[in-house]
């Protein structure tokens, strides 16, 4: 039953989350519709993203300490740029 709940509480969760836009939103909105990315990490993207200028391609993000391949692969239909 645990179980049961635990994956409709997930599946809720996905089906909620919302393409973001990397270049605009805030830290709490990217890790809400990320996979995979935490509050410590959105944050990290934000302060590249204002320190460097705006990520140009979803693959920039490589360039965020902690964020790999792997993660982008699994974010990048929901991951926006302009």
């Amino acid at each position: 039953m645990k179980r049961i709940l635990l994956l409709m509480a997930v599946f809720s969760f996905n089906a909620m989350a919302a393409p973001v836009n990397i270049n605009k939103a805030d830290a709490k909105t990217i890790s809400d519709s990320l996979t995979n990315i935490g509050l410590k990490k959105a944050e990290a993207i934000v302060k590249y993203r204002t320190e460097k200028g705006a990520f140009k391609t979803v693959e920039d993000l490589t360039n965020v300490a902690g964020i790999g391949e792997k993660t982008i692969e699994k974010n990048k239909k929901d991951i926006l740029l302009q």
